[in-house]
């Protein structure tokens, strides 16, 4: 039985909100989550620029991104696939 082992990146799902910039899109990612006191569910959603070589992305796609090396100064993650 050979067990899978799990990769030390972090992986985030979110829509693609920019493609203004040059090999870079900007994915907004949404959590949920239950209020602690009054347990009403609560979405929070932040961005990130991802490093996007070599896909055909467009605005409001769905794509998949991975915790990387720093591409620059704000831009930590990699498209991995776009999802839908």
């Amino acid at each position: 039985m050979v067990q899978q082992e799990k990769s030390r990146q972090k992986e985030r799902q979110g829509q693609v909100v920019s493609t203004k910039m040059h090999k870079t899109v900007t994915v907004k990612v949404a959590r949920t989550f239950a209020h602690p006191q009054f347990n009403k569910i609560i979405t929070r959603s932040k961005k990130y620029y991802a490093h996007c070589e070599g896909f055909d992305v467009k605005e409001g796609q769905m794509v998949r991104i991975i915790e990387t090396r720093p591409y620059s100064k704000m831009k930590r993650w990699r498209v991995v696939e776009v999802v839908a």
